[in-house]
């Protein structure tokens, strides 16, 4: 088998490598979620954010595949001299890694969890959404973040609470809502 260590071969085998590669862990990441736990006891502190990894295992792929295909364009279409496809490979394959690394900020932007605050219901109006008997749980239609929402609630007054009556919280204790007719 004789094969030829050059430039062309080389740019071959890495953009076809790296695309498989890429292919396969975006659809891990995708189909899998893409979050990974490793528990260990580590002596130093050190902190790091999540949030934004530039240099993960999905942008250094995205700068091969941009690298090796750029770089294969650029000898074969544009008959450009290997040093040229080379630093245009290198550039373009940079900016794959920048496209990658931010389209995952945006993809992990969309998993946030909204923290809420049932304190802030307090004093607040609202419309029973179905029957409560006194002393009893049921479900309330309230204003919470800006958005309508339906939340479990407790009757503590004396008297029934017909479905679609106004109520009022009065108090809030261990995330539970306390309501009265309003």
């Amino acid at each position: 088998m004789n094969f030829e260590f050059n430039l062309y071969n080389v740019l071959v085998f890495i953009s076809i490598f790296s695309t498989i590669l890429y292919i396969l862990k975006t659809l891990l990441f995708l189909f899998a979620g893409g979050d990974v736990e490793i528990d260990a006891d580590f002596d130093s502190v050190t902190e790091t954010d999540t949030s934004f990894n530039f240099l993960s295992v999905q942008s250094i792929l995205a700068f091969f595949m941009g690298f090796g295909w750029s770089g294969l364009t650029c000898l074969v279409q544009l008959h450009t001299s290997g040093k040229i496809a080379v630093i245009a490979a290198f550039i373009v394959g940079l900016i794959f890694m920048f496209l990658s690394a931010y389209l995952m900020l945006c993809v992990r932007k969309l998993n946030k969890t909204v923290k809420v605050d049932y304190n802030e219901l307090i004093g607040s109006a609202g419309k029973a959404y179905n029957s409560f008997l006194p002393n009893e749980k049921g479900q309330i239609e309230i204003i919470l973040n800006k958005r309508l929402t339906i939340l479990e609630a407790i009757n503590i007054s004396n008297e029934n609470i017909e479905a679609f009556s106004q109520i009022k919280v009065v108090k809030v204790e261990d995330n539970n809502i306390y309501i009265t007719k309003g």
